[in-house]
């Protein structure tokens, strides 16, 4: 060390941080032998702290402001040194900043899949994933838990541990909801706010906060995927035959128009869907009196029943049978303002609007049988 660096360190007696990193959580404002001149200036910015370290012990902790450390400023340096107010030589210690702000954009998502029990798939696998914010409310608490003596704390130095534990609360916030997988997506924000209050006490056991955490998207594995798809295109198909025919119809115009699939292709594939379409036209009304008569078709399989949810006081029971469902009604359990939901249904509805549900509180008994 030359004698400039020795004079410039004796006279520089402003400390202060400026932070540009937008990751750096703790700094540690660095002095030759950690000695800080007596009567130095301590600037301490807004959504900053600084918290003041003498000989390994947690001294102070400053607010935004100008201080001038002294030892009449400092009661608990005093009380540690038992300095008089007169003593005006270099102390050593140490001051680190701690960035208040908030910390936004950070990522969290499940690494593997949670294994659910969902009212309606039964026994399935989701992943999820999202945001979160996380800021620093106890610098005192944040620097004995987790810091300790590092000169500069990043983001990334505990994100991993963090993410950790928000996955473990979302697992078990998840399992304990009784929310159906298709109700999800429409109840995301509840869901982020349940999981934010099961993850404030251990972040106060590290000195931070989580002021918001989001949840972007809950996914089923793609084989379940897969199958919804395939029944929601079943569901819109309506008529098959005609589905068929619009099908049909829909390719022969593509292949027509098509001026990269060859003319010969193009017109041996419509050529080849016209005879289709033709056979298809030619058994039914129009080509009845050419044809000899058809096998009688197989019976139509038998309707599917409706099983119901119902909601009462933030939880959801069931599946129940339409049976099971005017059973309750005869004990009570369930009224015309009860909320109910069954696959298909947009939404809950109160039983009295469901048409299926409505004629089972119009049921009236028999008269009784004559004395």
């Amino acid at each position: 060390m030359g004698i400039l660096d020795f004079l410039t360190g004796e006279f520089i007696d402003v400390i202060h941080w400026t932070d540009e990193t937008r990751d750096t959580m703790v700094w540690r404002f660095e002095r030759h032998g950690h000695e800080i001149k007596y009567g130095a200036k301590l600037t301490v910015r807004e959504g900053q702290a600084a918290v003041f370290v003498h000989e390994g012990q947690l001294a102070d902790v400053f607010t935004p402001g100008l201080y001038m450390l002294e030892t009449n400023n400092m009661p608990i340096m005093t009380t540690l040194q038992h300095w008089d107010h007169g003593f005006k030589s270099p102390f050593k210690s140490e001051i680190y900043f701690v960035n208040t702000t908030r910390f936004s954009n950070l990522k969290w998502g499940t690494k593997n899949p949670i294994m659910i029990r969902d009212p309606e798939f039964g026994p399935t696998r989701i992943r999820a994933f999202g945001t979160y914010t996380i800021k620093v409310s106890d610098p005192a608490t944040f620097m004995r838990e987790i810091v300790g003596t590092d000169g500069e704390f990043t983001m990334d130095e505990i994100s991993f541990q963090i993410r950790n534990i928000i996955v473990q609360e979302f697992s078990r916030v998840i399992a304990q909801s009784g929310i159906p997988i298709l109700d999800m997506a429409a109840n995301t924000a509840e869901l982020g706010k349940l999981i934010a209050t099961a993850i404030d006490p251990t972040m106060k056991e590290y000195g931070l906060t989580i002021p918001e955490l989001y949840i972007e998207n809950i996914s089923l594995p793609p084989a379940v995927e897969a199958a919804l798809d395939k029944r929601t295109s079943m569901g819109l198909a309506g008529d098959l035959s005609n589905f068929t025919q619009y099908s049909a119809a829909e390719a022969m115009t593509a292949a027509a128009t098509n001026p990269n699939g060859g003319g010969g292709m193009g017109a041996g594939l419509g050529m080849g869907m016209g005879m289709a379409m033709a056979q298809q036209m030619a058994q039914g009304p129009w080509g009845a009196a050419a044809q000899p008569a058809a096998a009688a078709p197989p019976p139509p399989p038998p309707p599917v029943e409706h099983v119901w949810h119902i909601a009462k006081d933030g939880n959801v029971t069931g599946p129940f049978s339409k049976a099971t469902m005017g059973q309750k009604v005869s004990s009570g359990e369930l009224t015309r303002e009860s909320m109910v939901w069954t696959q298909g249904q947009d939404g809950w509805l109160p039983a009295e609007d469901v048409q299926e549900l409505a004629q089972l509180f119009t049921v009236l008994p028999p008269p009784p049988p004559p004395a």
